[in-house]
């Protein structure tokens, strides 16, 4: 088993996906990491596995990122796994219920999106840095969190309001914990992902890979999982230790202003 000469990290929402990614890529890097997920799935397990190929510590973490009681547990569940956590990946994410008419859009679908993406986030950023400000804490290891949003953070998406101002919220969770923190050497980052291609935008793909092909963005492509564990390890590696507070807007020039 490979020393976690990184970390350690616990990335939410880390089964599938963009989580999943992040997950691949700080293992790579030679953190330790427990990824959370809701439930119990064949593909949480499988995910694990691919990790622990890597050779590092890994550990699947269930429970709801919505219920902050399971906050405290899970952090201390993760280092109990994979080592003392250097590192927070806040992926968990839910989008509305349905598309359509900001002027229909339903309460159950506006507190959804509110208490997974902005609530959770926040609560969990809350237990995480009262964990590390309570221990000693490695001074050769980089520490900080990394809230992964959307580029709807910025850019309106009439039919996915609720969703929109959840992102919105959830962008300034980022810099009020990078303020917070920073003069304890905790840095706090923001990824803005655009299109990227998973189980969330499945749906929709076509259509954006037709839009795309027309000029939606200036790369002419959708992005990658891929293209978000890359940037996600940087963060957690310390390689842009001096951005903190910052958004990282992964979206191929989507939201780029331009005429």
């Amino acid at each position: 088993m490979k020393r976690s000469v990184n970390g350690a990290a616990l990335v939410t929402g880390g089964r599938r996906g963009i989580g999943k990614a992040i997950a691949l890529a700080l293992a790579a890097e030679g953190f330790g990491v427990a990824i959370n997920a809701e439930a119990d799935t064949p593909d949480l397990s499988e995910t694990v596995e691919e990790l622990r190929a890597l050779g590092v510590k890994a550990e699947a973490i269930v429970a709801d990122v919505a219920d902050i009681r399971m906050h405290a547990p899970m952090l201390k569940a993760a280092e109990a796994a994979v080592g003392p956590l250097t590192t927070l990946v806040n992926n968990a994410g839910v989008s509305v219920l349905s598309r359509g008419d900001p002027l229909e859009a339903s309460a159950e679908s506006y507190d959804r999106c509110q208490n997974i993406n902005t609530r959770a986030m926040f609560f969990l950023c809350q237990a995480f840095a009262r964990r590390l400000l309570a221990r000693a804490r490695d001074p050769d290891l980089h520490h900080g969190i990394i809230n992964v949003t959307s580029c709807n953070a910025v850019a309106v998406a009439a039919t996915r309001a609720e969703y929109c101002i959840s992102k919105a919220a959830a962008s300034m969770v980022t810099r009020i914990f990078a303020v917070r923190l920073g003069p304890e050497n905790i840095n706090a980052y923001e990824i803005q992902p655009g299109i990227i291609e998973t189980d969330m935008t499945a749906g929709v793909l076509d259509d954006y890979n037709k839009r795309i092909a027309d000029g939606l963005t200036l790369s002419p492509r959708t992005g990658k999982p891929g293209d978000i564990g890359s940037i996600a390890a940087a963060l957690a590696t310390g390689k842009l230790a001096y951005c903190t507070g910052q958004a990282i807007r992964a979206d191929g020039g989507l939201v780029m202003p331009r005429f």
